[in-house]
């Protein structure tokens, strides 16, 4: 794998100096961004619009792991899904050795590196589900077990397609996606202060849980902010929920990607 998403650019102390930045990544993976975004000089509100916890009811997700080795290729959408399954596998043994491993892109391929098991296949860009299923490895799947390990709910046009391409897909859920329990109140008075830059988001339903948490009475002063989105079906979401400032769309969700387009649209 390229080092590429590891890269912010040139070194700019001060590029952001003045700016106001809100994260609303969950707070474990938070920190990496939000102190690059103030090393470059920008204020920054963490503020996590979800929340990873494990599945209610674990029984499934269990059931996969005692006969993964049954299945060829095993797909993690997030790298909060390599978190929460990997480490349990390993306790049991190591990684049978004729599963194949897919990340759906840069951060959960980094997920799986840390934990020992560099996957197999990996887009080479556009880390969605559409890239994932243009590699090579998975336009011939007929006959082949696959299993997915994603959080609740979630697109199913990875299934989909792989199903059409006569693969067996069953679904493993990994963790559950909440709403946190946060103090809103700062937040809502610094987006009718207007003394909000920029919202980073990086999916459609990191974006609905903005506006939740928000509330009514700062909605309006949120649909004026500046948006950064990790993908371009994010920005029609914000488009279809009535944001009017501008909505300025990353390479992709990754912390470079996204540090790169708050630079682009705010640095000196």
């Amino acid at each position: 794998m390229s080092d590429r998403p590891h890269s912010y650019g040139p070194s700019q102390p001060e590029a952001l100096a003045g700016r106001h930045v809100v994260v609303t990544r969950p707070q474990a993976q938070a920190e990496p961004f939000c102190k690059r975004l103030e090393q470059a000089g920008a204020q920054v509100t963490r503020f996590p619009v979800i929340e990873i916890r494990g599945p209610e009811d674990p029984g499934p997700l269990q059931a996969v792991l005692e006969h993964l080795s049954e299945f060829d290729i095993a797909v993690f959408v997030s790298a909060n899904a390599v978190q929460r399954v990997v480490p349990e596998v390993l306790t049991r043994g190591p990684w049978p050795g004729v599963l194949r491993i897919a990340a759906i892109g840069a951060s959960t391929a980094r997920a799986l590196e840390v934990l020992g098991l560099p996957p197999d296949i990996v887009p080479e860009s556009r880390f969605d589900s559409e890239a994932l299923l243009e590699s090579d490895a998975l336009q011939r799947v007929a006959g082949l077990r696959v299993v997915i390990f994603r959080g609740d709910g979630g697109r199913e046009h990875l299934a989909t397609t792989l199903r059409s391409r006569g693969a067996e897909v069953v679904y493993a859920q990994a963790y559950r996606r909440t709403l946190p329990e946060i103090d809103r109140e700062p937040l809502c008075a610094a987006l009718q202060a207007g003394n909000v830059d920029a919202i980073t988001v990086t999916s459609s339903e990191s974006l609905q849980n903005l506006g939740t948490m928000v509330g009514s009475e700062a909605r309006e002063a949120l649909l004026r902010t500046t948006l950064v989105v990790g993908a371009r079906r994010v920005a029609d979401k914000a488009n279809e929920l009535g944001f009017r400032a501008n909505v300025v769309t990353a390479e992709d969700p990754t912390d470079a990607a996204m540090f790169r387009a708050v630079l682009a649209q705010f640095g000196r």
